[in-house]
């Protein structure tokens, strides 16, 4: 579906937040023809040729309506640090339904599936909530609050949500620096929990993909959807597949939960990592055939987006790639 309207003027998207996934978006955008607005505190982003960034803080009321001013789409990809979550994003999620809501723009927010808390058996859009601690249960209200603003009719909104991602510019992630960064670096990877467990993997540009798609379907709006990922594989041949393509031996270090657990009393984003350790003790099977039976797709094989990634990675290190 094309992303230009029926208007003689391009739309215009704002995209909150420009740490990987928000640039992703932009990534899928540019070639659309509408008018990208890349959204920050700092003003600051490696955006794409054309791409404007707008510094603002989106959790003052005022700031976010100026930010999604004239956008007919709203891109909620913002984040704060880890151990923070649970004072900073409650603010963000209501600057973003007040800018959008001023503005008349639907949201599309790229959620990930902490709210489920620990699941048996596949992982689908229509489980309860579930959450057991601080991180998991921030992520349940702002869900809760969203499509809450939608059913009230003061947005239209939809919810993409991914597993465990990567790819380029993902680096604060158990399968960013600690896998890609160090097989590079010829150090074994470092993962969580049970290599051996079966877990979901979501390319980063398929997340973002998707999203463009949600963003221009209204069959998506008042929805939750999964996004799109290849093939569930253990963590171990995950990993197995990134030395493959470095062309080294697979090295992997497993950190052990009690250690995990004895580092999060004094640590708290190490404690925040603890809190969703279920979800890879065990298999973790993330179900995306609700969104593929609604809008199709092919998500990119872990060999073809392993070796994008690897490839960021490798220019990261030559200091020819953004940071963030």
């Amino acid at each position: 579906m094309s992303l230009r309207e029926p208007s003689s003027v391009p739309s215009t998207y704002a995209i909150f937040g420009t740490g990987a996934l928000g640039l992703a978006v932009a990534r899928q955008l540019v070639a659309g023809g509408v008018r990208i607005r890349l959204v920050s505190r700092s003003g600051r982003a490696e955006a794409p040729a054309g791409v404007d960034v707008l510094a603002a803080d989106v959790s003052d009321p005022a700031a976010a309506r100026r930010a999604c001013d004239g956008a007919s789409v709203v891109f909620h990809c913002a984040s704060g640090l880890y151990a923070t979550w649970p004072q900073t994003l409650p603010p963000i999620m209501a600057g973003v339904i007040e800018g959008a809501a001023a503005a008349g723009a639907r949201i599309v927010y790229g959620d990930n599936l902490y709210a489920y808390g620990p699941v048996s058996g596949p992982v689908t859009e229509d489980l309860p909530f579930r959450p057991i601690g601080a991180n998991t249960r921030v992520r349940a209200d702002l869900a809760t609050t969203l499509m809450n603003a939608h059913a009230s009719g003061r947005v239209r909104a939809t919810i993409g949500r991914a597993s465990d991602f990567y790819g380029p510019q993902v680096i604060l992630s158990t399968v960013g620096d600690r896998v890609f960064a160090r097989a590079l670096a010829g150090k074994p990877a470092q993962v969580l929990g049970d290599p051996d467990a079966p877990h979901t993997y979501t390319f980063i540009d398929d997340f973002a993909q998707a999203l463009v798609t949600l963003a221009q379907n209204d069959e998506a709006l008042g929805e939750v959807w999964h996004v799109p990922s290849a093939e569930t594989v253990t963590t171990r041949r995950f990993v197995e597949r990134v030395f493959e393509q470095v062309g080294a031996p697979a090295r992997l270090q497993r950190t052990p939960a009690p250690v995990i657990a004895l580092l999060g009393l004094v640590n708290p984003t190490i404690r925040a990592v603890n809190e969703v350790l279920y979800q890879s003790q065990g298999p973790w099977r993330v179900d995306h055939s609700k969104y593929t039976r609604a809008f199709g797709g092919s998500p990119t094989p872990h060999q073809e987006a392993i070796g994008k990634t690897l490839e960021w990675f490798r220019q990261r290190r030559a200091g020819s790639a953004p940071a963030n």
